[in-house]
């Protein structure tokens, strides 16, 4: 049997506006999402200045507000937490993606 191939599909992006330092979560980006949905344990990358400058990050935490949330929608915002990486800044862009087994052609 023929492994599976996968495809990447784009599920959302947020733009961050501010970022805050927690001694419990480590950096949390305040962002609001642009496009598609923002969910929790998915894979990101982070984008500055139309340079990717990390990939394959998991997305550890997602609050709106006070409440921990799995996703966030277009038009609302979020405080997003990249788990181990810290090197986040004002005006990134954090796009989410997942990968999906492409279905064979016969």
């Amino acid at each position: 049997m023929l492994k599976p191939e996968y495809e990447e599909v784009q599920l959302g992006s947020a733009q961050v506006r501010e970022v805050f330092k927690s001694s419990k979560f480590g950096t949390i980006a305040g962002c609001l999402v642009q496009s598609g949905d923002i969910k929790r344990n998915s894979k990101a990358r982070l984008i500055r200045d139309g340079v990717v400058v990390a990939e394959n990050v998991a997305i550890a935490g997602l609050r709106r507000f006070k409440d921990d949330v799995t996703e966030v929608r277009e038009g609302y915002e979020c405080g997003i937490n990249l788990g181990n990486f810290q090197d986040v800044k004002v005006e990134d862009i954090i796009a989410t993606f997942e990968m999906r087994e492409k279905p064979r052609k016969a």
